[in-house]
């Protein structure tokens, strides 16, 4: 819900998105991407996805079979 909101400050509710640029919109996505967020410890989205596909903690749940 607040992403929407923070949309709605570059894209107006109903806005054509035909009348922007790929750029345009790039920077949009940029900007939005590069805004701390208070959600996500006041990290950027971008610094948590990277964290996540980066430092990954993968642990098997103790109700998997590894083997036979």
């Amino acid at each position: 819900e607040n992403t929407n909101g923070l949309l709605r400050e570059y894209l107006p509710k109903g806005a054509d998105l035909s009348q922007f640029t790929q750029q345009e919109l790039d920077q949009i996505a940029w900007s939005l991407n590069n805004r701390p967020r208070k959600s996500l410890g006041f990290k950027k989205p971008s610094e948590a996805f990277w964290e996540c596909c980066f430092n990954l903690d993968i642990r098997i749940p103790s109700t998997v079979a590894l083997g036979p």
